[in-house]
């Protein structure tokens, strides 16, 4: 009997240390929502879709980079960048291409060649990780998966986050 009770005390006491467990990253529950409506959405499209990042200055440059993955891996990438002329301050393209699976990466400008697997993770381990010298933020506008993800260091004034904003994501 004092054998059954040691062990019953053990187990308790294991479950009080793993139920206290501190997580990692900010917005967890927010996160997990968002995983699980991406892991619906890659069964649904068979892993094969479309998404847009965006990118603005306070300067007046901005750009736009579309990303298409099939069965999972990146298969093409196409880039739009814009400035604001002066005076007139009107927006105009100043650079634009698109690459296919035979020269991904060929140009310096647009984002990352990242599949959503690939953003999740980069998510969970660096861009919503904890730490007093950032504020994170996470948004799920894009049918419940993410739609912007990142940080922001504390005392930064300008062009200072740091992770994706993401404004179109749709199956092929």
């Amino acid at each position: 009997m004092n054998r059954n009770y040691y062990l019953l005390i053990v187990l308790m006491m294991a479950c009080i240390v793993t139920s206290c467990k501190k997580s990692d990253i900010e917005h967890e529950n927010d996160y997990d929502k968002s995983y699980k409506a991406w892991q619906a959405f890659k069964a649904s499209s068979n892993n094969s879709y479309r998404y847009k990042t965006y990118f603005g200055s306070w300067v007046g440059y901005s750009g736009e980079t579309t990303i298409t993955v099939k069965d999972g891996k990146v298969v093409g990438r196409s880039y739009i960048g814009k400035k604001r002329e002066h005076p007139s301050n009107e927006l105009v393209v100043y650079e634009e291409w698109t690459e296919d699976a035979t020269n991904l990466n060929s140009h310096v400008l647009g984002d990352n060649i990242w599949t959503l697997d690939e953003i999740y993770e980069k998510a969970k381990t660096v861009w919503l990780v904890k730490n007093k010298e950032a504020k994170t933020s996470l948004e799920t506008k894009n049918n419940g998966m993410i739609s912007a993800c990142g940080f922001v260091p504390n005392n930064c004034a300008d062009d200072c986050f740091r992770g994706i904003t993401i404004t179109l994501i749709e199956a092929i």
